[in-house]
This record gives structure tokens, C-alpha cells and sequence, in this order.
């Protein structure tokens, strides 16, 4: 087949703009045939942000042959050819308004868009940027936004895509094309093509031993997986052994891995005391810093312990992504330097797990909400299939409504056959809890660890020994998880997974099915369903009166806007409701017969059904129907909680957003005080726990973090011992703290124009010293906002690229790539940027801290907390705002130095650091670095010795 690959470079996006650089390569039997590039001459001048994307100027242009001419010298190329370009209906649109303008015959033939195809071949891919996608597969890409060099770099991508077609199972492009079949676009078309093309090479399929129900996977059967040590002669630690002799040879392998293994003090110091913690059944508290390398401190013991006692170690991480980083980074480097095998395990929620019945009766039924969409993430994920060894969404690179095909597809207990589904021995779900069986350390995560306190310790595996690692979110993951809430889409989509029209939804589905059975009784039970549909209408409408109600409350007492986020939230008090809520109390008295009605029918349904057949389609049908139920029911008794507050120690609020108004709208009841709920399940159940972050302190303390947890007192040293490891790194020299004395302050809760001005100013100034190379963190998106134009329009002349989060993406992997990605850039972010980036080297040069991280203090869970320890005559800002805001601004601090040879600037400009009596908590809690204040004039006379300065 021919491919005439293309781009081209113009003056804008709309019909009206100029052709002004056109790229092309041919691809002819899997190899570059010819090439063809040409500047343009347009009919108006380039537009100066084009002149900046492209570097394509008007004199470049100027003497440039005329669109006319280059289209002579291009159609004749494009002849019995299909176009291939990336974002190809851009390019298309182009090139036929060209055709058109210049007389010729418009191109007739087959257009490929390599985007679906990247999202469908390489369903791992982050990013679908032309340049992005050129770096994942190690391509030469030097002039992005250049026609001949993007359809170069085009072409040698869309071989990759043909290459990766002649290695998929002859199945999975049988699969692939059977999901095509009825799409009548030239996608459609090319699938049937690929599909002859791999059935005319390939007789015998060689990945037969893999097929399962007409599905390619990457797994065998998981009971055959077996423990790292049950062969007879496998390595095993010794009775006798001691952590000392084990630990030698470790380092021993260590040494002989890495010509340049250096110990690390800090680290050492923190392995021996977790395995002390360990082997004297204590708890631990330690905080140890960037640098440390916490996770082999904790790993390494941890893997001592769980083999040589045979108990079962559980690790524990706030985020899915340090999950992840341990399964792909710390876990292989440890299994190659241990002396004995291991198995680690990673278990995460089980949503994240793919249903393979879900996935299955989908593709079969055709169940697709958006046909496009939805056919183009099922392709790619029956080609994650034949990859994939843990069946995890976070393999799965989701574009467009992927994630919530996703979630029809997820796995989930209530809509599980266990052992009658046909699936049971290759599900993913069961064979990561297999795993974690025989496994001797299980790394999860905190939400997993709570939800299987609520399922009664029924998850994980029985353990006495616990890590927790970012052990300062800890409680505030508790309180989420121990408390509840209701969106508003969260019962309106339950109720259209049973019925959304008369066609689809699973009580339609079920009434065809029971067609074919006995006519008697299938008329009763379709009775039985036909009375439940008004039951449901009734819910819906009662439903909306509700939250349209709730939503005025919300609105009319926020006037000033809501939160910085713009989210508008109503603490509700049991003893000063609105005068109205009696009358909110009926409405949802309706809701509350309504469902529990409709539960009793479709549970008596259900259960008489699964006498009377044993068809898998319909026992499918029937477990999805009986999961939707358990969710309906389940939302009926988390509103009648939250509308009937009967636990005064529960706080409760709503929430909502003013653009989508009652849609938006949530309830939350949560526990005010976990701690003790803390200490019941983990301190006084386990025999260690170790808990473990690089800001667990406050003023070299760990007196705040311990009493949140429900480890007070601290006094009792038998059973919690606390440890602060020094850090590695010489933060005098590597960092230093500027902070503007004479900065002008923010009076209130926002910032007025004296502020806003000055800000500008010292950014733009600070940014052309530092070349860009900054991140500067914000407590408020309304701040962020006004900033990101001045400061963008500032420092354009100098060739510095402002990217601003919620402006320029939402998306904060998507946002740190490209600053990475942008030598000259100044990155402004607000709350998930003060923690968790992690961009070492030159990249980042300058941290920018525009106000101390307070949380707002009108927060519902906040304002209670204050209102509670107010009663027990302590201070709530000293003792809660204070401690949680130092917490915070050690993470964002935190983010400049990662490396030993990382070196920077960070720039405080709130002067409540120098001015106030609590200021000082913040700078004592800092790992040492060099701090000094001056005036805002010298701020860069400053920064500029500094970063000349050799030796810090």
C-alpha cells in the first residue's frame, strides 16, 4: 500500500488562513519513497504568535513559490495514495480549501489520522503531541512545528504503527477489524485491510496458547502462580541469621552492581531502626527527608522481616503514582541484590482492575454510549490485553471519554460471580489479591487499607506489621474513607444503568432476554420490572427537587463566590438547620420508600431468576442488576444519614459548583475526629506500625503530626519511638531563601492591586535572571489567574514561556512535561503542585512561594476542628492552622532541591515569616538552608551572585 504523508504550516486554524509550508513524504512498500518540501508565499503577513510556534518569518516566505505551483508540483505524489497525517483532519480541511482556490480536483482518496491509531496500537502512550510521541519512540524531532520536519517525524511514526500491526496476534486484528466492521469512515476501511493483509501471512497463529474465549491475553491462570521460595533448595535466611549478616550481603551485591556504591548515613540510620521497630514490635515515627532513599530504608527491612518470620508485611502510599514507582523501580533493583527471591505484591482498589465479563458482554452487545469514542478505546484496550500482566487502568493512557468507558468496565464486589464466572482464573482483580497472598510484602494504598477496615479486614491479607510512607496524609485520607458522600450524578447514573431508555439499561436488556423463556412466568416477571420503571421516574423527580432546594441554600450563602476553587460549600449544624429542612425531610422520606421498594422487587427478581436459569448472559445480566441495586441502596442510606445528622460527632456540609449549579451538587458526613478510630485499628491492633514522610515535623517536633494520628502520648517511648534523619544534601550551599522585606503584605482573603503589581514585577524580573527555569506556588486560583496574563505579556520579549495550571492545561503530568520540555519557562501552580513534582537538574532553577499555605479557615472539617479545640481552651490557630500550614510549606519548599547537585532560589514574598510571632515556625522547620532578607531591589543583584557563585 502507498501512504502520501502530510503537514502543513499556516497562518491560523480557520478556512480563511494561508498555506504557508508544506511537508511531505511517501511511503512505498514499508520504506520512505520520496520526499517533497516547499515554503509558500501566503496572501498576508504571519502572525507573530506563528512567527513564535513556527519560526517561520514573512522574509523567509517572501520570495517563496506561490500555492499554485507547489500544488502542481504535489498532487501528482498524492495520486493512488492514502493520506496519513497527525490530526489529519486539519491537514484535509487544508488541502482540499487549496484544491478548491486553485482550481484543482479535490484529493479523493482514503485519509488516515495517525492519532486514533497511536491511542489504539500504543495504549501506554501519555502523550498523543507529535513531539511527545517522536521522544517515547527515541525519533530525531529538531524543528517541531516545521512541515517537512513533522511529516518526517509523521511518516516514521506511522511505520512504527505498521510494524506494530504485522506483531499483534492474527486475533487481536481480527478483534480489532470485527469492532470496525459496520464504521463506514476510512478507519473502518483501513482495519478490514489490515485484517486481510495479516490473514494472507499468517497460517498458523503462534499465539494460540493464549487465546481465551476468542480474547488474546498476556496471563495465564493465576492459581498457578506460586510462592518465591516453595522449590526445594531455594535460598532461604538462615534461623540464626541476623539483620547484620543479611544486610552485609546485600551491600556486598550492591557494591559489586555499582562501581560507585556510596553508603548513605541517613539511610542506614533509618533501615536499622524500622527493623528494630520490627523485631521489638514498636512503632515507629521518622521523618526523613528528599534524598534519604525512605523507600529502600523501608523495603529492605521490611522483605527481612516478612521472610524470615513468614508474616505478612503491608506498605502503604497516599498516591497510585509511588505505588507504581516502587513496582517498576525500588522492587526490580531489590530482587536483583537480595540473596534470596522474593515476591512483592501490589494491590490497589478494585476499580482499578478490569472486568474481563464487563469487557466481554460490552464488546458483544455493542454497548457503546459514544460509537466513536467508545470503538476506539475498546480497540485499545483489546490490544492492552495482549500485553498487560496486571489488567491496572494506570497502564491505560485514557483520551476523550475513556475514563468513563472505563468505569462500565471496572471491577466491582457487587456485580462479581466469583468462581461461576468463566473468567474467574485469568480475572485480574483476583489474581492481584492471589498475588498479595503469597507475596511477602504488599505495597497498597491508604484508601485501600480503610476500605478494608470497612469490609472487616476481608482485602488484605492478615498482617501485624504496616509501613506507611507520605504519612502526613494519613488522616486526612481517614477522614474521607470513614466518612461518606453523595453527588448528584452518583444516583441519577445508578438509576440509568438499570433503565435509560427503552433499549438499553439492564432491566431492558433482562425483559429481552426473558422473551425466550416460559411465557407465564416471564410475563410476571415482566410485570414485576414494568412496576418498578415509575418508582424510578419518581426517584429522578424527587431527586432533583432535592438538590435544586439544597443548591439555593448552598448559593444564597455564599455570596462572595465560594472557595478560591469557586466551589461554593455550606457547613449544615443539626441545631441551626434552615427553616425549610422539614420540608426537605419529606422529599427525601419519598426517595428513601421508593428505592427501598424498588430493592425488594428486583432483589426477589433477581434471586428467583437465578433458580429458574443458568445461561451465562443472563446470569451476567442479572449479577450487573443485583450490583446496581446494592449502589442504589447504598446512596438511599448515605442521604437519609446525611438529611437526618444522627452522629454529633460527624461533621456535615455540601458543596457545588455555581456553573453546574444543583448537577454539581454533594453531601459529605464526615467524622470529625479520627484519631481515635486510628488508634483502635492500627496502633493498639498491629505490633509495628511505621510511619514514615519528609514533613512529619513542625519546629523539630512531631508533636502535631503523632496527636492527629492517635499516637499521643509520645512520653511512652516503649511503644512509639520518633527519629528525624539528617539530610543528605548540604542545603547551605545548595539552596538559598530570599525573602523582600519590604514586600507589600495581602490584607483579607484577597490580594488588591499593590500586591497584584509588585508580584508582577519581581516574577518578570526574577524569571529574566533565572532564564525562566521557575515554579511559583500559589494558595489561590483567583490570584494564579490574574497573575498568568501580565506576567505572560512581560515576559514574552524575552523569550520566556509562562504556563499556568487550570490556563494553559488542567492537568499537572501534562503541564510539568511541557515545562520540562521548554527551557525557558516559568510554571504557576496552586494546591497539587506543592507536593509530589519532582523536576531535578537545571530544569528547575527557582522556587517562587507567593503566600504561606494556610487552609481556609470557613472549611467545614477546618471549622469544626477549631470550634472543638476552642472548647478543650486551646488556640485553633496555633495548634491546628498553623502546624497543618508548616506541613504543607516544607512540601512545597521541598520541591527545589531533589538531587545532590541541585541548586537554586526560593523567593518567600509573604513578610508573615519576618513579621509575625508563629512566622518564624516555618523558617526553624526548613532543612537548613541559607536565609536571608533584603529589599525587593536587591533580589536579583542577589539571586544573580548566588547562581555565579562556585562553591555556594
Amino acid at each position: 500500500m502507498r501512504y502520501a504523508v502530510i503537514d502543513f504550516e499556516t497562518t491560523g486554524d480557520q478556512p480563511s488562513d494561508d498555506i504557508i509550508q508544506v511537508g511531505l513524504v511517501v511511503i512505498e512498500d514499508g520504506v520512505i519513497s520520496r520526499r517533497y518540501s516547499s515554503f509558500v508565499r501566503p496572501n498576508k503577513s504571519i502572525p507573530e504568535f506563528i512567527v513564535q510556534l513556527t519560526g517561520i518569518t514573512d522574509e523567509m516566505v517572501a520570495d517563496a513559490p506561490v500555492l499554485e505551483d507547489v500544488l502542481s508540483d504535489m498532487l501528482p505524489l498524492l495520486a493512488d495514495s492514502a493520506l496519513v497525517a497527525h490530526n489529519a483532519g486539519f491537514d484535509h480541511m487544508f488541502l482540499r480549501y487549496a484544491c478548491e482556490r486553485s482550481g484543482y480536483l479535490p484529493f479523493d482518496g482514503r485519509v488516515i489520522d495517525t492519532i486514533p491509531f497511536l491511542r489504539i496500537l500504543f495504549p501506554s502512550l501519555t502523550s498523543l503531541q507529535l513531539s511527545m510521541v517522536s521522544a517515547a519512540f527515541g525519533l530525531g524531532h529538531d524543528r517541531p512545528h516545521q512541515a517537512d520536519s513533522d511529516a518526517e517525524v509523521t511518516a516514521l511514526i506511522w511505520l512504527k504503527c505498521l510494524e506494530r500491526f504485522d506483531t499483534l496476534p492474527l486475533l487481536t486484528v481480527q478483534k480489532l477489524a470485527q469492532l470496525f466492521e459496520s464504521d463506514p469512515s476510512d478507519m473502518g476501511w483501513f482495519m478490514q485491510e489490515m485484517r486481510v493483509r495479516k490473514e494472507s501471512a499468517v497460517s498458523i497463529d503462534p499465539e494460540t496458547n493464549r487465546y481465551f474465549r476468542q480474547y488474546v491475553l498476556n496471563v495465564g491462570d493465576w492459581d498457578e502462580e506460586k510462592p518465591a521460595r516453595e522449590e526445594e533448595g531455594s535460598p532461604q535466611i538462615g534461623k540464626n541469621e541476623s539483620f547484620d549478616e543479611f544486610y552485609d550481603k546485600i551491600k556486598t551485591n550492591l557494591r559489586s552492581k555499582f562501581e560507585h556504591y556510596e553508603e548513605r548515613e541517613a539511610q542506614e540510620h533509618m533501615i536499622r531502626e524500622v527493623e528494630s521497630s520490627f523485631s521489638s514490635d514498636r512503632h515507629l515515627m521518622v521523618e526523613a527527608g528528599t534524598g534519604t532513599g525512605k523507600s529502600l530504608g523501608y523495603l529492605i527491612p521490611s522483605l527481612y522481616h516478612g521472610i524470615k518470620e513468614d508474616k505478612k508485611v503491608i506498605i502503604s502510599t497516599h498516591t497510585i503514582n509511588l505505588q507504581e514507582q516502587l513496582r517498576q523501580r525500588d522492587i526490580p533493583l531489590l530482587q536483583d541484590i537480595f540473596p534470596v527471591p522474593f515476591r512483592a505484591a501490589v494491590l490497589k482498589g478494585r476499580s482499578h482492575y478490569l472486568c474481563l465479563r464487563k469487557f466481554e458482554q460490552k464488546l458483544y452487545n455493542r454497548d457503546f454510549a459514544s460509537e466513536k469514542e467508545d470503538r476506539i478505546t475498546a480497540a485499545q484496550m483489546v490490544v492492552w490485553l495482549s500485553e498487560t500482566n496486571h489488567g491496572d487502568d494506570e497502564e491505560l493512557y485514557f483520551a476523550g471519554r475513556g475514563a468513563e468507558f472505563w468505569q462500565t468496565v471496572g471491577s466491582d464486589t457487587d456485580s462479581c460471580l466469583n468462581r461461576m464466572c468463566p473468567w474467574f482464573k485469568k480475572c485480574f482483580y483476583h489474581r492481584a489479591r492471589n498475588e498479595a497472598n503469597i507475596a511477602d510484602v504488599v505495597i497498597t494504598n491508604h484508601s485501600l487499607l480503610f476500605t478494608d477496615i470497612q469490609a472487616e479486614n476481608r482485602l488484605l491479607p492478615a498482617y501485624k506489621q504496616l509501613v506507611i510512607d507520605e504519612a502526613h496524609h494519613f488522616e486526612e485520607v481517614a477522614s474521607k474513607h470513614l466518612g461518606m458522600d453523595l453527588h448528584y450524578a452518583s444516583l441519577v447514573n445508578t438509576l440509568l444503568w438499570l433503565y435509560k431508555d427503552a433499549k438499553n439499561g439492564q432491566l431492558p436488556s433482562l425483559q429481552f432476554r426473558l422473551q425466550r423463556g416460559s411465557e407465564q412466568k416471564a410475563a410476571d416477571w415482566n410485570q414485576t420490572i414494568e412496576s418498578v420503571y415509575p418508582r424510578m421516574v419518581r426517584i429522578k423527580e424527587e431527586w432533583d427537587k432535592l438538590t435544586e432546594l439544597l443548591y439555593m441554600f448552598v448559593s444564597e450563602r455564599n455570596d462572595g463566590g465560594g472557595t478560591e476553587s469557586g466551589q461554593l460549600v455550606l457547613r449544615l449544624k443539626p441545631e441551626a438547620l434552615p427553616k425549610a429542612w422539614s420540608s426537605l425531610l419529606v422529599i427525601e422520606e419519598n426517595i428513601y420508600l421508593e428505592a427501598t421498594e424498588i430493592g425488594k422487587k428486583l432483589e426477589r427478581l433477581v434471586t428467583e431468576l437465578k433458580e429458574e436459569t443458568d445461561e451465562f448472559a443472563t446470569s451476567s445480566v442479572l449479577t450487573d442488576l443485583s450490583g446496581s441495586v446494592k449502589a442504589l441502596l447504598r446512596h438511599r442510606d448515605v442521604l437519609r444519614f446525611f438529611m437526618q445528622m444522627p452522629d454529633p460527632h460527624y461533621v456535615y456540609w455540601l458543596e457545588a459548583a455555581p456553573y453546574f449549579k444543583s448537577k454539581s451538587l454533594q453531601v459529605f458526613a464526615v467524622p470529625l475526629d479520627v484519631s481515635h478510630l486510628l488508634k483502635q485499628h492500627f496502633f493498639e491492633a498491629k505490633d509495628s506500625v511505621v510511619l514514615t514522610s519528609a514533613t512529619l515535623t513542625v519546629n523539630k517536633t512531631f508533636q502535631y503530626s503523632a496527636s492527629q494520628l492517635g499516637l499521643q502520648p509520645l512520653s511512652d517511648t516503649e511503644k512509639v519511638k520518633t527519629v528525624q534523619l539528617a539530610s543528605p544534601f548540604q542545603y547551605r550551599k545548595q539552596a538559598l531563601v530570599l525573602i523582600p522585606r519590604d514586600f507589600p503584605s495581602v490584607k483579607g482573603a484577597t490580594a488588591d492591586e499593590v500586591f497584584l503589581g509588585a508580584l508582577v514585577g519581581s516574577l518578570a524580573d526574577v524569571a529574566k535572571e533565572t532564564k525562566g527555569r521557575m515554579l511559583v506556588l500559589f494558595t489561590s486560583h483567583r490570584m494564579l489567574k490574574q497573575i498568568h496574563p501580565e506576567l505572560k505579556e512581560r515576559l514574552k520579549p524575552s523569550g520566556i514561556q509562562v504556563l499556568g495550571q487550570g490556563v494553559d492545561s488542567g492537568n499537572r503530568s501534562k503541564l510539568i512535561r511541557m515545562f520540562r520540555s521548554q527551557s525557558s519557562s516559568v510554571l504557576l501552580g496552586t494546591s497539587s503542585f506543592w507536593e509530589g513534582v519532582d523536576i531535578p537538574g537545571e530544569a528547575l532553577t527557582c522556587l517562587a512561594i507567593v503566600r504561606l499555605p494556610f487552609q481556609p479557615p470557613n472549611h467545614p472539617l477546618v471549622e469544626a476542628k477549631s470550634e472543638q479545640l476552642k472548647k478543650n481552651n486551646l488556640n485553633p490557630f496555633t495548634a491546628l492552622s498553623v502546624p497543618q500550614a508548616v506541613i504543607r510549606f516544607k512540601q512545597g519548599f521541598g520541591r527545589l532541591v531533589r538531587t545532590a547537585k541541585d541548586r537554586g532560589v526560593v523567593v518567600i514574598y509573604d513578610t508573615r515569616v519576618l513579621e509575625t510571632s508563629y512566622g518564624r515556625n516555618f523558617l526553624y522547620s526548613l532543612p537548613g538552608p541559607k536565609i536571608e532578607h533584603l529589599s525587593t531591589q536587591q533580589l536579583v543583584p542577589r539571586i544573580s551572585d548566588w547562581m555565579g557563585e562556585e562553591n555556594g
